[in-house]
């Protein structure tokens, strides 16, 4: 089973900045997705957006609430992905989860969260208003 590493995260005022990573420990296929979900208290678990890792090329999802603020990117040889997110809004107050899954994605497809096979952690992620 792939492990995934999370780092990052933390506290932060609104308005600011801060960068999620994941790194995850093999490779098993050559064509996949990974992807964060969030969760804040008593709400349901919600996806934020994903990246294709592989010959697809690096097609990006975002879920509207973090289009223009949030930005996904990835290392291709090191099979890590990254989570830019500026503009921090208390809403936006969450855990928030890596995950991966064994194929790509595009749109709709990658909100699917049992589409994903491996979980990260989880990292706080606390915008103060």
């Amino acid at each position: 089973q792939v492990q995934l590493v999370e780092s990052g995260g933390g506290l932060v005022q609104t308005g600011g900045s801060l960068r999620l990573s994941c790194a995850a420990s093999v490779r098993t296929v050559a064509v996949y997705a990974m992807g964060y979900f969030r969760q804040a208290p008593g709400k349901e678990r919600e996806f934020v957006a994903a990246i294709n890792f592989g010959w697809t090329g690096g097609k990006m999802t975002y879920a509207d609430s973090v289009k223009g603020r949030f930005t996904i990117s990835r290392d291709n040889a090191k099979n890590t992905m990254y989570l830019q997110m500026n503009s921090l809004k208390p809403e936006d107050t969450a855990v928030y989860y890596c995950a991966r899954r064994g194929s790509a994605c595009l749109g709709f497809q990658c909100y699917d969260s049992s589409r994903y096979d491996s979980w990260g952690q989880g990292t706080q992620v606390t915008v103060s208003s």
